[in-house]
């Protein structure tokens, strides 16, 4: 049929040609591609203007010499053009290089390390915190306040935070030591994830990590998700229903975050930790709220027992475990999402 409707086709149209025979015009056109494709597959012949492969040769020992190595074809080929010489067009040496494997920057220039993708683990409160730097919006345009915020990111619970007028290291320095206090820490226990910004990145901030024994971990350039616990957090600051477009003075952000840090870790319940309060499960709460939870599920599943048609039911308890970047190969029942 196929081979009808193509002898057809040039006398009385496609459309007619392909209705006669049943075979849909879709089909048709993918047949006929095809069978150009098969005609394509020929080698192609080499044409006469093509340089010689001694030439080609000497193109590419020319673009090998310690003298063009590290130098792009455009400017080799007007260097020789200075000089009186001409080898070959400048497309040709890229097809030269292109048949070696060979296009890539050539230029003697730093490139950008690869850097490692972070992998951390908390199993309890108090072993990994994560912390950032956002603006709120003040009065005067252009201005703004800064907000540091450490956040240990198995309980969710904001561990320190400081509102300032500028963004630095040595204000940041001075958070974690404050924190670090207060929290009990001992050395070698935590480690502190940011991301590559000039505070996180300061030699203030490095040292005070050396002297107090903490490990650090950095995110990856412009990748967010490496930080996904404070991004989170910062979101939910900043989508509060009483949250100002701007502030209208310094006093009144640091306000307004005092009242929201206390809603967050004392009132709010989050969905990452069994919707318990990040207070709660810090303050190792967590067992006990789940037991009176329990209570109460079982005192209802006795009083009405046919309104449970799966069974008792048991309530959500804490993830064992929370990543930041988990292996790929960890199965998905160790993990926790945010």
């Amino acid at each position: 049929m196929m081979d009808a409707a193509t002898m057809l086709a040039p006398r009385v149209g496609v459309g007619v040609a392909c209705e006669a025979f049943g075979v849909p015009r879709p089909t048709f056109y993918r047949c006929k591609r095809g069978a150009s494709a098969e005609r394509k597959s020929k080698p192609r012949p080499r044409s006469h203007r093509a340089l010689p492969p001694e030439q080609r040769q000497h193109a590419l020992d020319l673009l090998h010499s310690d003298r063009f190595v590290d130098v792009a074809p455009a400017e080799v080929y007007a260097t020789l053009l200075d000089e009186g010489a001409r080898i070959c067009s400048i497309r040709t040496m890229y097809r030269i290089l292109c048949e070696n494997d060979e296009v890539r920057e050539r230029r003697d220039q730093l490139r950008h390390p690869a850097y490692a993708r972070p992998e951390l683990l908390a199993t309890a409160p108090n072993q990994v915190w994560s912390w950032d730097i956002t603006k709120l919006r003040a009065a005067q345009k252009w201005s703004y306040f800064y907000l540091y915020v450490l956040l240990d990111i198995y309980s969710r619970y904001v561990v320190g935070w400081m509102l300032a007028h500028r963004e630095s290291g040595e204000l940041a320095a001075q958070l974690v030591t404050e924190t670090y206090a207060k929290q009990d820490i001992d050395e070698g226990q935590l480690t502190v994830h940011a991301d590559r910004g000039s505070a996180p990145k300061s030699k203030a901030l490095k040292q005070t990590f050396v002297d107090l024994g903490v490990a650090v971990s950095h995110s990856r350039p412009r990748i967010s998700n490496d930080n996904p616990y404070s991004e989170a957090q910062f979101k939910t600051l900043k989508y509060r229903p009483t949250y100002p477009d701007r502030f209208g003075s310094f006093e009144d952000a640091k306000a307004f975050c005092r009242d929201f840090f206390s809603w967050y870790n004392e009132l709010h319940r989050h969905s990452g930790i069994a919707m318990m309060t990040p207070s709660d499960v810090h303050h190792g709460r967590a067992p006990i709220v789940l037991a009176e939870r329990q209570r109460v599920i079982d005192a209802a599943y006795a009083a009405h027992p046919e309104r449970f048609v799966n069974g008792p039911p048991t309530v959500e308890l804490l993830p064992p475990a929370v990543w930041i970047n988990p292996p790929t190969d960890r199965t998905q029942t160790e993990l926790i999402t945010l």
